[in-house]
C-alpha cells in the first residue's frame, strides 16, 4: 500500500470497528488521551476488576486552576446596565437594620395616619373620662370596705418573712404617679424581650417599627411607642418617665396622665411621617421618646423653675425652663441639619403637644367631659334599672 505524499515511511493501520469492544480512537492531544483509550479498552475486556483501578487511575480533573475568563465585549445592540443602587444610609445605633423598600410612596398615604391619629386622641381622652368615672364610684362603695380590711390587719398578727407582704410593702409604698408607669415599663420591657427573638423579626419590623413606605402605617403609630431595639435607649427612656412620673400625675391624674401618654406617641409618630414625607428620607423609627417628650414639655412647662439635674453630672443643675429651651433647640437644629441618629421630628412633636396639652388642650379637652360622662352615667342607670338591680 502506498504511503501519502509527507509521510514515507509510515506504517497505516485499519480503524478498528465499534463492535470489537472499544470505541473509535481520537486524536492525540498534549494530555495524554491515547494512552487514557487503550487503558479504557482493556478495562472493557478484562472486567469489574479493571473497572476498579480505572476509578483508581484515572486523572483528576477538579485539581486544575480554571482559566480567567474573558469578558465578551458587550454589542451595541444590548442594553445598558441597570444603574447602581445608591449606598444605604448610615445605620442607627439604636435601631434595627432596616428591610429593602424600593419606591417613594405618594403623599396620600399621610390621609389615614391623619385620621387614625385624631380618632385615637378623641377615644383615648373618652375612655379616660369613663375610666375615671368608673374609679370614682368604685373608690366610694369600697370605702367602707377598705376601713374593714385595714381594721383587721391591724389585729391579726403579721407574718414574718412572707414575700407576698414585702411586695404589697413595696408597692404602697411607691406613689401613684410611679405605679402608674410601672405598667408602661412593664409592657416596654416584654417588647424588648420580642425583639431577641429571631422569628419575631419580621412581625417586629411590620407592627413595631413606624416608617410611612412600610405596608402598616395605623398600628405602628401606637406600638411602636413600647419598642425599643437598644437596651440603652429603652433604660434612658425609662429612666426619664419614671423620674417625671410622679410629677406629671399630680399634675393631670392618673387616667388624664394616660390619656395623654397614649395620644402622645401616636402625634408624635405623625409628625415624624410628615418629616420623612417632606424629606425623602425613609428610616423606620420606634421608642417611647416622642410620648416622653410630651410628659418633660408638659412638667417644664407648668414648673419653669423647678431644678433638674442629669444622672451622671449631679453638680450641675439647672432650671426645667432652660432645659426644655436646649431640647427644643437641639432637635430643631438636628432636624434642619439632617442628623439621623435620633427621630428629631418624633421629639420635637412630642414636646409642642405636651406644651399646647398644658396651655390649652387641658382646658379644652378634658374640661369639657362632663355630657359624655352624663351620658354614659345614664347609660349606666338604664341598664342596672332593667337588671333589677338598685339605681346608683
Amino acid at each position: 500500500m502506498a504511503a501519502p505524499p509527507g509521510r514515507a515511511g509510515l506504517r497505516q493501520f485499519p480503524r478498528p470497528r465499534p463492535q470489537d469492544g472499544c470505541r473509535p480512537p481520537r486524536k492525540r492531544s498534549a494530555g495524554g488521551e491515547a494512552p487514557k483509550m487503550a487503558w479504557w479498552c482493556w478495562a472493557r475486556a478484562a472486567g469489574p476488576r479493571a473497572q476498579r483501578l480505572t476509578v483508581l487511575l484515572e486523572p483528576r480533573r477538579g485539581f486544575r486552576r480554571a482559566r480567567p475568563r474573558t469578558e465578551e465585549p458587550t454589542p451595541a445592540t444590548a442594553e445598558p446596565p441597570a444603574a447602581e443602587a445608591r449606598p444605604a444610609p448610615p445605620r442607627r445605633s439604636l435601631c434595627p437594620p432596616p428591610p429593602a423598600r424600593a419606591g417613594r410612596p405618594p403623599a396620600r398615604r399621610l390621609v389615614r395616619p391623619l385620621l387614625f391619629a385624631v380618632g385615637f386622641t378623641g377615644t383615648a381622652f373618652g375612655a379616660a373620662a369613663i375610666w375615671q368615672y368608673e374609679a370614682l364610684k368604685a373608690r366610694v362603695q369600697t370605702y367602707f370596705e377598705g376601713a374593714r380590711a385595714d381594721w383587721l390587719d391591724r389585729i391579726r398578727p403579721q407574718k414574718r418573712g412572707d414575700f407576698r407582704k414585702q411586695v404589697n410593702s413595696w408597692w404602697n409604698n411607691l406613689t401613684e404617679g410611679q405605679r402608674t408607669v410601672t405598667g408602661i415599663i412593664a409592657a416596654n420591657v416584654f417588647v424588648f424581650c420580642l425583639w431577641r427573638l429571631p422569628g419575631m423579626r419580621r412581625i417586629m419590623f411590620t407592627y413595631f417599627t413606624s416608617d410611612p413606605s412600610s405596608r402598616a402605617l395605623c398600628s405602628p403609630m401606637l406600638l411602636s411607642t413600647f419598642s425599643h431595639f437598644s437596651l440603652f435607649h429603652m433604660a434612658a427612656n425609662m429612666y426619664v418617665l419614671w423620674s417625671f412620673s410622679s410629677s406629671i400625675v399630680s399634675l393631670l391624674g392618673c387616667e388624664q396622665f394616660i390619656a395623654v401618654y397614649l395620644s402622645a406617641g401616636v402625634v408624635s409618630t405623625f409628625v415624624s411621617y410628615v418629616a420623612k414625607m417632606a424629606t425623602g428620607k425613609f428610616e423606620p423609627s420606634l421608642g417611647a421618646s416622642g410620648a416622653i417628650m410630651t410628659v418633660l414639655a408638659a412638667v417644664c412647662t407648668k414648673m419653669p423653675e423647678a431644678k433638674l439635674a442629669i444622672i451622671f453630672l449631679p453638680m450641675f443643675t439647672f432650671t426645667a425652663g432652660s432645659a426644655l429651651k436646649a431640647i427644643i433647640a437641639f432637635d430643631t437644629a438636628g432636624l434642619a441639619l439632617g442628623w439621623r441618629f435620633f427621630d428629631h421630628a418624633a421629639h420635637l412633636g412630642g414636646a409642642l403637644f405636651g406644651m399646647w396639652y398644658v396651655t390649652y388642650g387641658h382646658e379644652l379637652i378634658w374640661k369639657n367631659r362632663e355630657p359624655l360622662v352624663k351620658a354614659w352615667h345614664e347609660m349606666r342607670t338604664k341598664n342596672t334599672g332593667k337588671g333589677g338591680g338598685r339605681p346608683n
